[in-house]
C-alpha cells in the first residue's frame, strides 16, 4: 500500500472507539495516526491502537508539551511525537527514545532550531496564518530533504496548492474526525482525503 503523508488527528476520541476508527483509517490508506493528549484517556486509546495494529501503521501523540509526556507516550509503544510548539527539550527527549519528532513551527528561527535538535519533520501550525506563499518562502532556505507538514488550513480542496509550495504532508483533524462522528462517516471522509491526496500528488 502507498505510504501517504497524511496524519489523522483524532482529537477527542475515546478509548472504546479508538480501534474501530483506526481500522477504517488504515483500510482506506491513512497509516499515520495521532491522538492529542488533551483527549479523554489518550494513552489508553494509543495503547489499544498500537496493540491492535502494530506494524500496520505509525501511531503517536499530539499536543505533547513536556518530557514527562514523551516518557508516558513511549510506554504505550507509540513511535511519533507531535507538538504545537518548538520545545527543544521535548525534541531531544523524543529522539533519545528513538521516536519520530514533529514539532510545531511558524518562523525560520523555529524551523532551524527544531532541526538542530533532531526533528524528523516540521509541522507548520497553524499553517493558515502564513499560507502556501509563506511556506514557499521558508522552503527556499530549508534543507530539501526535510519533510514539511501543513496543519490547520489544509484540506482536500487545497492539497495541490500546498504541495506546489513545497509541503509534503498534512495533519487532518476535524475535517476527518470529530467526537460523535460514526465509523462509517469517518471512513467516507478518510476516503475522500486519500483520493484528494492521490490526485494532488499525481498532478
Amino acid at each position: 500500500m502507498q505510504e501517504r503523508e497524511l496524519i489523522a488527528i483524532l482529537r477527542g476520541i475515546q478509548p472504546h472507539e479508538a480501534v474501530a476508527i483506526a481500522e477504517v483509517l488504515i483500510e482506506v490508506g491513512i497509516t499515520k495516526i495521532e491522538v492529542p493528549l488533551n483527549s479523554p484517556d489518550p494513552l489508553d486509546s494509543i495503547s489499544r491502537m498500537v496493540r491492535a495494529f502494530e506494524g500496520q501503521a505509525t501511531f503517536g501523540a499530539g499536543t505533547v508539551l513536556s518530557c514527562d509526556d514523551v516518557d508516558a507516550v513511549a510506554q504505550t509503544g507509540a513511535r511519533m511525537i507531535i507538538s504545537p510548539n518548538c520545545d527543544q527539550a521535548v525534541i531531544r527527549a523524543t529522539k533519545e527514545r528513538s521516536m519520530l519528532s514533529y514539532p510545531g513551527v511558524l518562523t525560520p528561527s523555529e524551523c532551524f532550531t527544531a532541526l538542530a535538535n533532531g526533528a524528523d519533520g516540521l509541522k507548520f501550525f497553524p499553517a493558515s496564518i502564513i499560507g502556501p506563499s509563506g511556506v514557499a518562502a521558508m522552503r527556499a532556505v530549508l534543507p530539501a530533504a526535510v519533510p514539511v507538514y501543513a496543519v490547520g488550513g489544509a484540506s482536500a480542496d487545497n492539497f495541490a496548492q500546498w504541495m506546489e509550495a513545497g509541503v509534503q504532508g498534512f495533519g487532518i483533524g476535524s475535517a476527518l474526525y470529530a467526537p460523535g462522528r460514526s465509523v462509517a462517516e469517518v471512513r467516507a471522509l478518510a476516503l475522500g482525503m486519500v483520493e484528494a491526496y492521490d490526485r494532488a500528488t499525481a498532478s
